[in-house]
């Protein structure tokens, strides 16, 4: 297996600043901004992004930067959506118990 592939649980806001080509200070903005951004802190207090989080500075920085809204608007279409995004392993992790569900109902019919 590359190193590429594998993924890492936690990225720092210096990691995730380089990742998305943003100021630290602008991630920290956006989540003071942004009630559906909110990163945990590690022991020593510094902030640690998941692939969750990361989804959705890429979902706020395509609103802000190429779809043009005000930070208000882009607050709006949060509210509007009601949910934070999903990531491709929470996706795959919800449709295999779904699977597995539905294998368990099949099999009890």
């Amino acid at each position: 297996m590359a190193e590429d592939d594998i993924q890492k649980l936690y990225y720092s806001i210096g990691e995730v600043s380089d990742l998305l080509d943003l100021e630290p200070h602008v991630l920290r903005y956006w989540e003071s901004e942004f009630a559906v951004l909110h990163p945990r802190k590690n022991r020593a207090g510094r902030r640690v992004y998941t692939e969750d989080d990361i989804a959705v500075v890429r979902r706020i920085q395509h609103l802000l930067k190429e779809e043009k809204y005000t930070i208000a608007g882009a607050q709006q279409v949060f509210e509007r959506e009601g949910s934070r995004p999903i990531s491709k392993q929470a996706f795959r992790e919800n449709l295999a118990e779904i699977r597995a569900l539905l294998t368990d109902l099949l099999g009890k019919l």
